[in-house]
């Protein structure tokens, strides 16, 4: 029997994301467009809307859809934000944004982790509104900066400068920070005096590695 992914999607939704509390409704619109089973390998694809990352190769993963929802939400996007994105891993996350109007530019150290992802969001019609970049993503992308908005999907134990130089005045950083068994998701708010802090709860994300993450293993 074939599954009903429309259905799967929808159910994720509302018992995954709304029932714990992310309501911003463009955020939960954004996420209920998005065919999430196509950012993930075959071998995977029947568990796309489970409630748990999934493996994408190279020991990488396709982040939780909950923490994908409260990043989203945390971001605070309005229409024709540009947005920096640092981990294009599957290409889920740039696709999310895409949808909530951001023009995103997304930064991926793997090149066979960008090549696969910049295939599906072009074959799903997102390939106008994100821009896929094979670099060290702790160094940001400062030929398209300012950013109205930079998210990382990966964690590091600083806040890589760089990201903070190319953040707009008022704009937010979210990002994960913390060891590889103990985490923080933090959003920072670029404001006149400096950061403004802001603790969004506990989360395991893959390390963030570069310049201004961890090294290479």
């Amino acid at each position: 029997m074939a599954v009903d992914f429309g259905r799967e999607r929808a159910q994720m939704v509302a018992e995954q994301l709304a029932a714990r509390g992310i309501a911003d409704e463009a955020v939960l619109d954004a996420i209920r467009r998005v065919p999430r089973h196509l950012f993930v390998a075959d071998p995977w694809r029947g568990r796309a809307y489970d409630d748990t990352p999934l493996p994408i190769g190279a020991e990488q993963t396709i982040s939780q859809p909950y923490i994908v929802g409260l990043m989203s939400e945390a971001l605070e996007l309005r229409g024709g934000a540009r947005v920096l994105e640092v981990g294009t891993g599957s290409g889920y996350q740039a696709a999310v944004l895409a949808e909530l109007g951001a023009e995103v530019v997304s930064l991926e150290r793997l090149p066979e982790l960008a090549a696969r992802a910049e295939s599906v969001l072009r074959d799903l019609g997102y390939g106008d509104r994100v821009t896929v970049h094979v670099t060290d993503g702790t160094r940001g992308w400062a030929a398209a900066a300012p950013y109205d908005a930079i998210v990382v999907t990966a964690a590091g134990p600083q806040i890589p400068r760089p990201l903070v130089e190319q953040l707009r005045p008022g704009g937010v950083l979210v990002l994960p920070i913390g060891d590889a068994d103990e985490q923080l998701l933090v959003r920072l708010r670029r404001g006149a005096g400096g950061l403004v802090e802001e603790y969004l709860g506990g989360c395991r994300f893959v390390k963030l590695v570069g310049s201004w993450g961890w090294e290479e293993s």
